[in-house]
């Protein structure tokens, strides 16, 4: 514990600033980043992006931090606002470059934050006729099993 990479010189002051309280916030957990990983759902290398602003953290893993730490109420309310700020003010870095009809033009950055599966925007979730006629014959099959498992079961037992 306390042996942390140096943070990059260009961060800006918010997501420097969350970074080290986040690392503080780690330490006082006296747990490595295996146990960390185990206790959060969070893998140990994502933590090590996480704590070293290489990738800015899911608001969740933050709210995991804090339950592991400890904080409760306001402590973790003012961690919430930190990862608001740091995540606004995260650098992107340059996208690769594109294939020719997909993504930015070159030069221009994708924002590459990581977004958990909860956060993302709710999509369309009613199945397409395709979908829904091949439910309706696993349904029909399924019923015609059970029909003849219960002849089988009459006739037999």
């Amino acid at each position: 514990m306390g042996a942390w990479q140096p943070l990059p010189d260009d961060l800006p002051p918010e997501v420097r600033h969350f970074v080290e309280q986040l690392r503080l916030l780690k330490d006082r957990t006296g747990l490595s980043l295996v146990a960390l990983g185990a206790r959060t759902a969070y893998s140990k290398s994502s933590w090590q992006r996480y704590l070293n602003a290489t990738q800015p953290p899911p608001r969740q893993a933050v709210a995991a931090l804090c339950r592991v730490a400890g904080l409760v109420d306001e402590e973790a309310e003012r961690f919430g606002v930190r990862w608001e700020l740091a995540v606004h003010a995260w650098p992107r870095t340059p996208a690769p470059a594109p294939a020719p009809a997909d993504g930015p033009a070159p030069g221009e950055y994708e924002d590459d934050r990581t977004v958990p599966w909860w956060e993302l925007p709710e999509q369309e979730t009613r199945p397409r006729s395709a979908e829904r006629r091949l439910l309706l014959a696993a349904l029909v099959a399924l019923c015609a099993l059970l029909v003849v498992a219960l002849a089988g079961a009459v006739t037999f037992g």
